[in-house]
């Protein structure tokens, strides 16, 4: 039996397939996220916590140990919210490298494919060393006080202005701009750093999420001035993200949001 008809019939059906299943793993983060992220009841714990003196160093300050379920829960969130937030944006690349895929499976150069998800793949696992690091992060300025227990949100005005200060100059920064460029050129990006094979997938998976953690890194430390749990905040933070990488004048989008981002920390160290 001829299964080319077949085989044709699923390349053509390929690119839908690849848009759904992106589509339900963004839905999937969203509502996970929505619903708590398995964080409520045991963040609603922590927020009891007695903290008095622990942003002055006092030694009557005993915050609560993190219990390993926490921590695991913790890192959960934050890799879920990276899908959330960045797969979006990254859907052009990954579609791009299927086009690529089928294009070399119609010359015959199967040897040289790799599923999409392989790519994908390499793409997320830093995002999952990255939520990793925004743990520890969090640990260190909730064990001192700085952000609330339950929202994860600033209650300092030096942090928050320090944060938005920080993420104004990296926006304007010259590596910021780079790492965005590879970001925003799905094709270059692929022409440039093609690798063959599923090991080559994976690292080229892995080198295009490292360009887009070293693109939106400080944006995500905004997280802990709005809140960490504050979803309309990290929405918003979403959009911006994908309005720099996607629009034809994201790049000016992220140095608008530079400048607006400097004079917001300013403002917040001299308001009243």
């Amino acid at each position: 039996m001829d299964q080319a008809p077949l085989v044709e019939g699923l390349l053509r059906r390929d690119r839908v397939i690849t848009v759904a299943a992106l589509g339900v793993l963004c839905a999937l983060a969203w509502f996970y996220l929505l619903k708590g992220a398995g964080l409520g009841a045991v963040a609603d714990d922590m927020a009891g916590m007695d903290m008095t003196g622990m942003a002055s160093g006092g030694a009557e300050a005993h915050p609560q140990a993190w219990s390993a379920g926490f921590w695991a829960l913790s890192a959960g969130m934050w890799w879920t919210m990276m899908v959330a937030m960045m797969v979006p944006s990254a859907a052009p690349t990954i579609l791009l490298y299927g086009q690529v895929q089928r294009r070399a499976l119609a010359q015959g150069q199967s040897a040289e494919l790799a599923p999409i998800g392989v790519f994908a793949a390499g793409y997320l696992l830093v995002w999952l060393g990255f939520s990793l690091l925004a743990v520890l992060a969090q640990w260190f300025l909730q064990r001192n006080g700085l952000i609330s227990p339950s929202g994860m949100a600033s209650q300092s005005r030096w942090l928050s202005a320090s944060v938005l200060i920080g993420a104004g100059l990296y926006q304007l920064s010259p590596f910021q701009n780079a790492c965005l460029s590879h970001c925003r050129s799905p094709a270059a990006f692929l022409s440039r750093h093609w690798q063959a094979g599923p090991w080559g997938a994976l690292r080229l998976g892995v080198l295009h999420g490292a360009y887009c953690v070293g693109c939106c890194w400080m944006l995500m430390a905004l997280l802990f001035v709005g809140g960490v749990m504050n979803l309309a905040w990290v929405a918003a933070l979403t959009l911006l993200i994908m309005a720099q990488k996607l629009l034809p004048g994201g790049q000016w989008v992220g140095r608008v949001c530079g400048v607006a981002l400097l004079a917001w920390g300013v403002a917040v160290i001299f308001r009243a």
